[in-house]
């Protein structure tokens, strides 16, 4: 057993596991009760198992200067934040100790426990953001090193209201922030007309990303106008200053259970420095080129990821 100080206490009782190169701790097994007195509140360091839902001890890992990096918790414990108190099984931090994500449950998944059951577990919290109050079961919380907020995560399923440069809008997966507050993205729990550098568009992605709220499909620059969208319902005609046109639209691909269901892979669009790209297109300056947004036609569905027969 190792006894190792941290910037929040000492922490005995410790099984480490290998060194960095330069001799400090990667991380360890907590084998003993230890309370950490951090500005976030007391924490202490899972020291045992106590639920199917958490079937093994998880390592406190650490940064090389041996700042902690990782710190699972025993208990669900709450933890202090600018923007209100917030469940916690997991957190990571940056090495100058501020908080960097908090996870509300930690659970093992298996072919035994999964995400279903654990969201089960997960409970309604209230969060004070930049864009309004919102209640909901939160996946995660990111922050930036100075305390503001960067992004949260909703579990599958929840949905919230937040204000946008374009009025109130229902938000699902996710959404991210600005150092300085500004909305940056977050993903439309339904189809939304938007207003671009290219005319009106209807922002909604069928399969967003569910992992984490970092990155949405509708996007903001940091004075509220549009910067990216993903779309399924608009196709583009983009009209060359010499004459022709090229046309950008969604795709079609299988859907996961088999070839008899077409969905439709959404056309992702970006604005960036006086300029449009379609998907991994080159740029097409909108002061040379005209543009003609039309609705898009399509004979597929919506994605199932339930397989049946």
């Amino acid at each position: 057993m190792t006894v190792i100080d941290t910037l929040f206490g000492r922490l005995n009782g410790a099984t480490v596991d290998p060194f960095f190169s330069n001799k400090k701790v990667n991380g360890c097994i907590v084998s003993k009760k230890n309370v950490f007195s951090t500005p976030f509140g007391e924490l202490i360091p899972q020291f045992e198992t106590e639920d199917i839902g958490r079937r093994e001890r998880k390592p406190v890992y650490f940064y090389k200067s041996g700042a902690v990096k990782t710190l699972p918790l025993q208990h669900q414990t709450k933890v202090k934040t600018p923007f209100g108190e917030i469940s916690a099984e997991l957190i990571t931090f940056y090495e100058s100790g501020a908080l960097k994500r908090i996870f509300p449950l930690d659970g093992k998944l298996s072919g035994f426990w999964s995400w279903q059951n654990e969201s089960m577990l997960a409970e309604e919290s209230g969060l004070d953001t930049p864009a309004g109050y919102i209640k909901a079961k939160l996946l995660s919380v990111q922050f930036y090193e100075h305390g503001e907020l960067k992004s949260l995560a909703l579990w599958p399923g929840q949905k919230a209201t937040i204000s946008t440069p374009y009025g109130e809008k229902e938000f699902r997966k996710g959404a991210a922030f600005y150092e300085n507050g500004t909305l940056r993205s977050f993903e439309p729990q339904k189809k939304t007309e938007i207003p671009t550098p290219i005319g009106t568009m209807v922002a909604f992605d069928n399969e967003p990303n569910g992992i984490h709220g970092d990155l949405n499909s509708l996007q903001f620059d940091n004075t509220g106008l549009v910067s990216g969208l993903s779309t399924i319902d608009n196709e583009v005609s983009v009209y060359f200053p010499g004459g022709g046109r090229q046309i950008f639209k969604p795709g079609v691909k299988n859907n996961v259970c088999g070839d008899e269901r077409k969905v439709t892979v959404p056309l992702k669009i970006r604005f960036d420095k006086g300029a449009v790209h379609f998907n991994n297109s080159t740029p097409f300056r909108l002061d040379l080129y005209s543009f003609d947004v039309r609705k898009h036609t399509r004979k597929t569905s919506m994605p199932a990821y339930t397989c049946t027969g």
